[in-house]
């Protein structure tokens, strides 16, 4: 069975190599222009947007409040082929963004493209774009160790964080195919070994991130299918989603259920289960009508839905 089919192909590819040069030019003129201005403007032009749709003022982020959220390309709110955009995170916008907003917590987005579980741990660790990512491009907070170093030293100074969300996994996986070279028999033979890895990665990041002594809440973000109505590929989600949350009950962590939220969302007479047709993921550069495996806004907004509604859950225990 194709690896493909737990999460589509491989999206991370970065193309950054062409654009580097210019990338710099770009961070140079942002620097020029202010960053701070530029971020103050995009929030007061989104803030009076949210007001002219709902009607009233949108919350206003509590710096006691803070999220810290850690993961991949989904949670970084990655776009294929973006080009110049690459220069500012700012232009990249995912579920956390939209929590924050919710929640009015102080949101901390430190999710890299690319990360695999083994990378998140160690600098030497298994990676499928991360690191290239990391040097041709900044995240959304700049660090120099891996996401789990920022995520310990992040978590000792902020006592008071409220929620700690994570979203991890795929990458492996993605890892396996290339390795295999998309021979479904090898994939098949490396899978177990694949999800045992993953499993014990995240518990091992499950494990320190509650040795920091953090007692607010600590979410794992699974993954949803891209196409609900092919029952193979679904079943590859559901193992995958089964290796990442294998140790939750263990470290107290909740689930968010993006899987469950997309099928629902999917199933409609029009798109019949396929996520992309529901439009739930962005559209894919070559092809307009087809789609890679990152959410869209809709499916962003749809995840932070889900991460909201976990939260609320949890913290009325």
């Amino acid at each position: 069975m194709h690896a493909d089919a737990i999460l589509g192909p491989i999206s991370d590819e970065l193309g950054l190599q062409r654009v580097q040069p210019l990338l710099e030019g770009r961070r140079r003129m942002f620097r020029h222009l202010g960053m701070k201005r530029i971020a103050a403007t995009v929030v007061g032009g989104i803030s009076t947007l949210a007001l002219l749709v709902s009607g009233s003022a949108p919350a206003v982020a509590n710096d006691d409040q803070p999220y810290l959220a850690l993961g991949d390309s989904v949670v970084f709110g990655y776009i294929t082929k973006a080009g110049f955009e690459y220069a500012n995170p700012h232009n990249f916008v995912g579920y956390p963004d939209y929590v924050s907003q919710a929640l009015r917590f102080s949101t901390t987005n430190a999710s890299c493209p690319g990360e695999a579980t083994g990378g998140f741990i160690s600098a030497t660790g298994a990676d499928n774009g991360c690191r290239p990512f990391r040097a041709s491009a900044p995240l959304h907070v700049a660090y120099t160790g891996t996401q789990l170093q920022f995520a310990k030293t992040f978590l000792a100074a902020h006592r008071n964080t409220r929620l700690v969300s994570i979203g991890l996994g795929a990458n492996d996986a993605f890892l396996l195919e290339t390795a295999c070279a998309g021979d479904p028999l090898c994939i098949a033979n490396g899978l177990p070994q694949v999800l045992a890895t993953i499993s014990a990665n995240m518990r091992t990041i499950l494990d320190a991130i509650r040795a920091t002594h953090f007692h607010g809440v600590l979410m794992i973000v699974n993954y949803y299918s891209l196409d609900y109505s092919d029952a193979a590929a679904t079943g590859l989600t559901q193992l995958l989603n089964k290796a990442i949350t294998a140790s939750a009950r263990a470290d107290h962590a909740v689930v968010a259920d993006a899987f469950d939220a997309f099928k629902s969302a999917a199933s409609t007479s029009f798109a019949g289960g396929n996520t992309c047709k529901a439009g739930l993921l962005n559209a894919s550069p070559p092809n307009q009508f087809l789609c890679d495996v990152h959410p869209s806004q809709s499916g962003q907004q749809l995840l932070a839905h889900t991460v909201e509604n976990t939260y609320a859950a949890a913290t009325r225990d």
